[in-house]
């Protein structure tokens, strides 16, 4: 069996301008209704032409029982009656009171107690409703429980990598624009020695000092001549004595009609500028045989087909790798002016984390799998990694190890603390000591990014789930990173050769 109404008779209450007033509440399927009534005897006049014929339970809060005239509820039949406890919404009450500052606490508690028994005798019956109720041994979270949503959740998508609702998102194209409006190179340049400078940025062009190759040479082996000596159908030039190596140029002219011997990397001697290869010929006594016709130039690179002397060979923001060095050394450049390495490093924070695997980890701990994996990304991505170590989820630990790193490193990754929860500690103290920008990205996995100053050295808050951290590396600390190190004028350089690209196939010049 169900009632139809709860009504709550509560304590009385002092007013500000003196006198008292007593709190009740009426709740119904049609919602819940507080009045104030000078005493319980002026409560039951006005409840007389309130409670509706069908069964009703009546709740009167601890303390009000006793100022409840004589026989006041005797003239109530299919009533349930008995003591009740608001105490246990004390911070229903106070949320409710916060949300409507013309509610009192008192107000509040007698409203959402005749919410909550109302609920409850629905779902469990009236005695249950009145045992959650019952002072000093009732059930506080069963009525907790039964009181109503009063917000509106976000709808259930039933995906965890789906963006919250109400929350400004970053997108990662806006992030990425901002970084490189934001940033700029933090190292200073030297000349450094070739054999020294790998991984290194360029901070100027670097510059052929002369062509490659430095001559007209020959692409394959084979024989040379000149190619208005030839024609259609089968072709037979007399060689003359002598050949042309790599490193052993033919002093001398080849005639008009005639073939030298020749080799790959070979300059072209005088009077050749056509090389038919060594597969598609055959020997007929002192001379070559061969089908033609034969492209003219073919099977030759001209010089500076690679690079011309004085052209730019590598960009200022290029990152050298291994076959930039064997252009360079070719291109006879001994040194490059490239900015120094940039040096990375990277502090794991949680209490849950345990910093080695060779150290036993607990049930509720876990050994630390960010920092290994983000040391080495920075040594794979050509900078200097320093191992920060891990702290604690303590304020004052990390502030003295991020002081501490400052001072050796020119960014700082960190992993964990960088959302804004109880135990982010380290966007809470960027946020109260650094100057902290947190961005909300639209990516998952590693939505929060914690971007911040401190002691002047830029610090990138990573999450602490390791494929979220890993994420926002690649996507966001990896372009940052290389801004900071120089490399920000890659882009331009690779715009250039794309244009060039362009131009010579629209044109047709080289």
């Amino acid at each position: 069996m169900t009632v139809g109404q709860v009504i709550v008779l509560g304590r009385s209450e002092s007013l500000p301008e003196g006198g008292a007033k007593i709190c009740c509440a009426i709740a119904t399927v049609d919602g819940v209704r507080n009045f104030q009534v000078a005493n319980l005897t002026d409560a039951m006049e006005k409840l007389a032409d309130k409670i509706a014929p069908d069964p009703v339970l009546i709740g009167v809060e601890a303390g009000a029982h006793e100022e409840l005239p004589e026989g006041a509820l005797a003239g109530l039949r299919d009533a349930m009656i008995a003591e009740v406890s608001a105490d246990a919404l004390t911070p229903d009450a106070a949320a409710l009171c916060a949300a409507d500052p013309a509610m009192t606490v008192q107000q509040a508690k007698v409203r959402l107690l005749a919410e909550a028994l109302f609920n409850l005798q629905r779902a469990e019956g009236p005695e249950a409703a009145l045992q959650a109720a019952r002072p000093g041994a009732g059930h506080p979270m069963a009525l907790r429980a039964a009181l109503s949503a009063r917000t509106v959740p976000p709808r259930l998508k039933d995906d965890c990598f789906a963006m919250p609702q109400g929350v400004d998102w970053v997108p990662v194209d806006e992030a990425l624009d901002r970084l490189r409006a934001a940033l700029h190179p933090v190292k200073p340049a030297h000349l450094v020695p070739l054999d020294q400078a790998s991984g290194l940025i360029l901070s100027s062009d670097a510059i052929a000092r002369r062509s490659n190759p430095p001559r007209q040479n020959s692409a394959v082996d084979g024989y040379g001549f000149a190619h208005a000596a030839t024609g259609a159908g089968p072709q037979r030039l007399p060689l003359i004595e002598g050949r042309a190596a790599a490193g052993q140029p033919f002093d001398g002219a080849v005639p008009a009609g005639a073939a030298i011997r020749i080799l790959t990397g070979a300059i072209l001697p005088q009077g050749v500028d056509t090389v038919v290869l060594e597969e598609d010929t055959a020997l007929d006594g002192a001379a070559v045989v061969f089908d033609g016709p034969v492209k003219p130039f073919a099977n030759t690179r001209k010089a500076g087909e690679d690079v011309a002397e004085g052209e730019t060979a590598l960009s200022a923001g290029h990152r050298l790798r291994a076959p930039d060095l064997a252009l360079l050394s070719a291109l006879g450049v001994a040194e490059v002016r490239a900015f120094d390495r940039l040096r990375v490093g990277v502090l794991s924070t949680g209490d849950e984390i345990v910093a080695s695997p060779a150290d036993p980890a607990q049930l509720h701990q876990i050994w630390d799998a960010n920092r290994p994996m983000l040391l080495d990304l920075a040594r794979s991505w050509g900078y200097a990694p320093v191992d920060l170590g891990h702290v604690r989820d303590d304020p004052a630990e990390i502030e003295a190890r991020l002081t501490g790193a400052a001072a050796k490193v020119d960014v700082i990754l960190t992993s964990g603390g960088a959302s804004a929860g109880d135990e982010d500690h380290v966007s809470a103290l960027l946020r109260r000591k650094g100057t902290l920008s947190s961005w909300r990205i639209a990516l998952k996995p590693g939505r929060p990014l914690a971007l911040a100053l401190w002691d002047g050295v830029p610090v990138f808050g990573l999450p602490g789930n390791p494929v979220a951290a890993l994420v926002c590396a690649l996507v966001f600390a990896r372009p940052a990173f290389s801004l900071l190190a120089g490399g920000g004028l890659a882009r331009k350089a690779r715009l250039r050769r794309c244009r060039r690209l362009q131009q010579i196939q629209e044109t047709g010049a080289a």
